[in-house]
């Protein structure tokens, strides 16, 4: 018996048949790799919250500072809340780094892909709540006496754990990002604090979990947060850098989800 053979058009549906079902998938395989990824990023802000916490317990009420510059012989050391840097462009571990278990994963989150817009930080994506929690440091300037003061003796001190009544909605680290990439210094948006809306605006949040962002605050708990928040100072410019929104924003349009009081 001779076989009809395959004509154009038939060969056309099949591949167009393929094509539909290839646009179905590819979505639904997308979103449920992100879930994944979104879901273990949730577990490693949940770590850092747990190791901000000891350190807490472990220094009397005082959580980790976000950055400090201290003098160290001829040049500057500066302490950020996850690496230390030193004057040659060196790299040492940040307070954190003591209290995880594995400090060189749970400090990367596992959706953002670009360089550290800090320095060579060789893991980024996350930031810490610099306006209220983290202690930040000012470059050592010379005192009455010629002599340069820095590490915590010029620094703004953030709120002690006894300051603290609002934890279960106050934000401890999180997704961040700014229209250069990640940053790893959370800012509210009032800027009652930084004095500074350029700083402010570029230390908000990123929403790159399909759409929200994943928080852990400061009773232990990590959710995610969906609305991204043009902030109580929003202009055009600001909104469209340094922050790029809404692709990043930030968890409130007032500090009630920074400030812990």
């Amino acid at each position: 018996m001779q076989r009809r053979a395959v004509t154009l058009v038939e060969i056309l549906v099949v591949l167009g048949l393929v094509a539909l079902l290839m646009s179905l998938l590819v979505p639904g395989v997308h979103a449920a790799r992100e879930g994944a990824r979104s879901s273990e990023c949730g577990s490693r802000l949940r770590q850092l919250g747990i190791a901000a916490q000891a350190y807490a317990t472990t220094f009397r009420e005082v959580f980790p500072p976000a950055i400090l510059h201290e003098v160290a012989g001829s040049g500057v050391r500066t302490i950020a809340w996850d690496f230390a840097h030193d004057g040659a462009g060196g790299i040492a571990p940040g307070p954190l780094w003591s209290f995880t278990d594995d400090p060189g994963a749970v400090q990367q989150c596992p959706s953002f892909v670009g360089p550290s817009t800090f320095g060579s930080d060789p893991f980024t994506g996350f930031n810490y709540n610099t306006s209220f929690i983290g202690a930040e440091g000012s470059y050592p300037v010379p005192d009455a006496s010629g002599a340069l003061v820095g590490g915590w003796a010029s620094a703004r001190r953030g709120l002690t754990a006894s300051q603290h009544r609002r934890p279960s909605q106050t934000a401890l680290f999180g997704d961040g990002g700014w229209k250069g990439g990640a940053n790893k210094f959370m800012r509210s948006p009032s800027s009652s604090v930084e004095m500074d809306l350029s700083m402010t605006y570029a230390g908000g949040q990123a929403f790159r979990h399909l759409g929200c962002t994943n928080v852990a605050w400061l009773d232990g708990h990590v959710s995610g947060v969906c609305q991204s928040c043009p902030g109580m100072h929003a202009t055009d410019a600001l909104l469209a850098s340094p922050m790029d929104h809404p692709r990043n924003g930030f968890l409130s349009d007032d500090d009630s989800a920074y400030d812990p009081r």
